[in-house]
């Protein structure tokens, strides 16, 4: 379980595919930059870009993940050798909830449709499928590429957010550019309320 309140950004340094079925997984190297890694573990979970990984190995200040069929189909962004990433190690049950509860499982791919300036924030526009669109409710939570992030407005399919000058400085979001991709996470409570009055 993690908050949406990324601790680092870092940058994918390797990537390797077995040759039995090189597209059906790969493993991945991770250079955390200023996380701290002195309380992670093997088997520790780590959100990469707002991808909920297991720690497989941990060496020379970097970290090495595996990365199945499933979890590259769902997401974008964790096959590019030189990406940098948005990292937030899990919660424990004595930390501040900042953020909202993100549990690291990719809805959705979005497309950023617009980035406007907005004095020092920039406003973002992504549109996304319309399976998870029901899942988005005006001032309502959602986390795009491991950032936790306010909805201010929706049209259809699409929602706007707010990036605001800090968020801008310590997560990879001032990065994105119009048609950008970016990984999606729903607020989980809308999805079980969902489920449970079966919408």
């Amino acid at each position: 379980m993690f908050t949406g309140i990324v601790q680092a950004t870092g940058k994918i340094t390797a990537i390797h595919t077995s040759s039995a079925t090189p597209e059906s997984s790969l493993a991945l190297t991770i250079d955390p930059g200023s996380l701290d890694l002195s309380d992670v573990n093997l088997g520790d979970s780590i959100a990469v870009d707002g991808v909920c990984l297991t720690v497989k190995s941990l060496a020379n200040q970097l970290i090495h993940f595996d990365v199945s069929e499933e979890t590259l189909r769902c997401t974008q962004g964790l096959n590019r050798v030189g990406k940098t990433i948005n990292l937030e190690k899990a919660l424990r049950l004595a930390d501040r909830l900042g953020g909202h509860l993100v549990s690291g499982h990719i809805d959705a791919i979005g497309i950023v449709t617009q980035c406007a300036p907005a004095g020092e924030s920039v406003i973002l526009d992504i549109e996304v499928p319309s399976a998870i669109a029901r899942f988005l409710t005006h001032k309502g939570s959602v986390t795009v590429d491991g950032v936790s992030l306010t909805i201010n407005q929706i049209i259809d399919n699409t929602f706007s957010v707010n990036l605001i000058p800090h968020t801008l400085t310590v997560t990879t979001l001032g990065q994105l550019q119009l048609g950008s991709q970016v990984n999606l996470e729903t607020d989980m409570l809308a999805r079980y309320v969902a489920r449970l009055l079966n919408i």
